[in-house]
């Protein structure tokens, strides 16, 4: 799977985690969206989708070239999307109240799903295969 398809549905699929979780809850199913859009200035639902596009994008160059060296696969890539966790989530995020209002678990399992996601799909790109399924 080459590299756009691999940020792609990583970053397509990541969020499921705290989206079901908002649904499960009665919470606003868009919260993290809008919030990530502080990161451009201010909440809201188009900046959220950039800001998402644009550091999904980033993270998965990141995971790629750690890829190159250290073989992630999925179990792996979820140590990685711990790591970009507490970056994106605990270092950064917490400087916009939007981001640290979102809960937590949720958050750090959409991150550990998007580290899955890629070091899976760079996994099976490696082996020419083009499912994102891994170990």
């Amino acid at each position: 799977m080459g590299m756009f398809r691999t940020w792609l549905s990583a970053a397509a699929l990541s969020g499921v985690p705290s989206t079901v979780h908002a649904l499960l809850t009665g919470r606003d199913a868009l919260a993290a969206t809008r919030a990530a859009g502080a990161v451009l200035g201010r909440p809201g639902l188009a900046r959220g989708v950039l800001a998402h596009v644009g550091v999904s994008a980033g993270w998965t160059a990141v995971l790629a070239a750690v890829d190159r060296r250290w073989a992630l696969g999925a179990v792996g890539g979820a140590v990685a999307g711990a790591v970009i966790a507490v970056v994106d989530l605990e270092v950064v995020g917490r400087r916009w109240p939007a981001v640290r209002a979102l809960p937590r678990g949720p958050q750090w399992a959409d991150h550990l799903a998007f580290g899955a996601l890629v070091g899976a799909s760079l996994r099976a790109s490696r082996r020419g295969r083009p499912s994102i399924a891994d170990r």
